[in-house]
C-alpha cells in the first residue's frame, strides 16, 4: 500500500501543477485592470498604476508570472498578496474555518442520511418506500440549491425559529445544520440512490445467495455482504464531492451570511483581486487531490477483492 501510495502522490504532481495552470491562466487572462479596479472612478496617476503593476509582476508575462506564484508557493508556501499588500493565507484563515465547517456538516448530512434512506429503498425494491424515496430525491436534484435555501431560512430559521436564520454566532454545529442541510441537499439525491441501486444489485449476486444458504442471519447478510462492496460508488461520488462542497459552497454562504471562502472568492472576483482567488482554488484543488487519494485507499477495506500493487 505504501508503494501505491507513493505512486499516487507522485501521480499527482503533474495534475496539481496543470490544473493551478489552467486556473491562473484563465484568472488572469480576464479583461480589465485590477490596479484601475481597485480605485473604482477616481483617476491614478501613470507612475502609481506603473509601480504597482511592476511590484505585483503585472507586466511579466502569464507564464512568467505562474512560475514566480508556484515558486514562492513551493518553496516558501506563499500563497501571495491582495492589490492591498495583504497575505492571502491570512485573508483565507478564518474563513476556511467557516467554509471547513459548512463542508462538513453538508457532507455528514448527505453520508448518514442518504445511506439510510438508500438501505431503506434497496431493501424494498418496487414498494412504497423505495418510490418515496426516489420521488422525494428526484425532486431535490430539481430544485434549484437557491430557492430550497430561501425556502428553508424563511420558514425554519425565521417563521419557526428552529434554526439560526443566518451567522455563525451561535457556533457549529447549531450555526450550521440548516445552511449545511440545504448545501448537501443535492449531494444526499445522488447518496441515496446511489446506495439504493448498488444495495439492490448486490443482494442479488452470487456471494450473497452462499451467505443466506450458510444461514446467516438478515442483517448480517445485508451489512457485512451486501451493503460493504455497495458502498464503492458511494464513497466515490463522497470523495468528489467534498471538494465539491468545499468549493462551491458561493450561493449557500451568500443566503446564509457565512464568512467562508466562498464569500470571499465571490468578493474577490467583484475586485478583479485574481491572488485571492487563485490561492483560494489552490487550496481546493490540494482537497480534491488529497481526497481523492483517501477515496482509492477506503476501496481496499470494503471490498477485500481490491488489491494495489
Amino acid at each position: 500500500m505504501w508503494r501505491y501510495t507513493l505512486r499516487r502522490l507522485l501521480q499527482a504532481i503533474p495534475v496539481f501543477i496543470g490544473t493551478t495552470l489552467l486556473i491562473y491562466l484563465l484568472v488572469f487572462a480576464l479583461p480589465g485592470d485590477p490596479i484601475q479596479a481597485m480605485a473604482g472612478d477616481k483617476p491614478v496617476p501613470p507612475n502609481v498604476i506603473h509601480v504597482l503593476r511592476e511590484r505585483y509582476n503585472l507586466n511579466d508575462p502569464l507564464l512568467v508570472q505562474y512560475g514566480k506564484y508556484m515558486w514562492g508557493l513551493i518553496v516558501h508556501g506563499d500563497l501571495g498578496e491582495n492589490y492591498d499588500g495583504q497575505k492571502v493565507s491570512d485573508m483565507l484563515t478564518g474563513r476556511w474555518e467557516v467554509t471547513e465547517k459548512l463542508a462538513v456538516t453538508a457532507w455528514l448530512f448527505e453520508l448518514v442520511l442518504g445511506v439510510a434512506l438508500g438501505v431503506w429503498a434497496g431493501l424494498r425494491r418496487g414498494k412504497l418506500a423505495d418510490t418515496l424515496v426516489l420521488g422525494g430525491t428526484t425532486l431535490l436534484i430539481a430544485v434549484p440549491v437557491f430557492v430550497v435555501g430561501y425556502t428553508a431560512q424563511i420558514l425554519f430559521g425565521v417563521h419557526w425559529k428552529i434554526f439560526p436564520s443566518a451567522g455563525v454566532d451561535d457556533g457549529w454545529p447549531y450555526s450550521y445544520l440548516l445552511p449545511g442541510m440545504v448545501l448537501g441537499s443535492f449531494g444526499l439525491s445522488y447518496v441515496a440512490r446511489l446506495t439504493r441501486t448498488s444495495l439492490a444489485e448486490n443482494l442479488r449476486a452470487d456471494y450473497v445467495r452462499t451467505a443466506r444458504a450458510k444461514g446467516l442471519s438478515r442483517t448480517r447478510v445485508v451489512v457485512r455482504h451486501g451493503l460493504r462492496t455497495s458502498l464503492i460508488p458511494v464513497v466515490t461520488y463522497l470523495g468528489v464531492d467534498f471538494g465539491s462542497l468545499m468549493g462551491g459552497a458561493i450561493v449557500t454562504e451568500g443566503i446564509f451570511n457565512l464568512p467562508g471562502v466562498g464569500q470571499q472568492v465571490f468578493q474577490s472576483i467583484q475586485l478583479k483581486e485574481g491572488p485571492v482567488v487563485v490561492g483560494a482554488v489552490t487550496l481546493l484543488v490540494l482537497v480534491f487531490i488529497l481526497v481523492n487519494l483517501a477515496v482509492d485507499l477506503v476501496y481496499g477495506l470494503l471490498d477485500p477483492r481490491i488489491r494495489y500493487d
